[in-house]
């Protein structure tokens, strides 16, 4: 489980990007508050920080000619098993987000560098 750097999502090769997708998926649905290191930060925001992020694969993936499930754009939406769930997350604390700035303040210089490195361990060389 990983979400990738912010900024590498246009970046990322078609595997990556999909499974950032399913990761998200993942997340927003049972998995969200379920414990693993490398991902145990985003628990500490409001869901909708979760859904933005999701946004953003989701417009690349739009993008590159996908077609992910339109029922992601909606924020309550929690997968196939929870379904909606109105309230899940905050929508006014959209008010003030900025698009495309940084949603989680982990994704910092030093974490795009450990994102960078993992992806050259998979054989993935990404010029930023």
């Amino acid at each position: 489980m990983r979400l990738w750097h912010q900024s590498l999502i246009p970046y990322l090769p078609r595997q990556q990007l999909l499974g950032q997708h399913r990761e998200c998926c993942a997340l927003r649905g049972k998995g969200w508050g379920r414990k693993h290191s490398t991902v145990d930060y985003i628990f500490k925001y409001d869901p909708i920080w979760l859904v933005s992020y999701h946004w953003l694969v989701i417009e690349e993936m739009t993008r590159r000619g996908y077609h992910p499930d339109k029922i992601w754009n909606n924020p309550n939406y929690r997968g196939k098993e929870l379904k909606e769930q109105p309230g899940w997350c905050n929508l006014e604390l959209l008010l003030d987000y900025e698009p495309y700035s940084i949603i989680y303040p982990e994704h910092n210089d030093e974490y795009l560098k450990e994102c960078l490195k993992n992806l050259k361990n998979k054989g993935i060389e990404i010029n930023v």
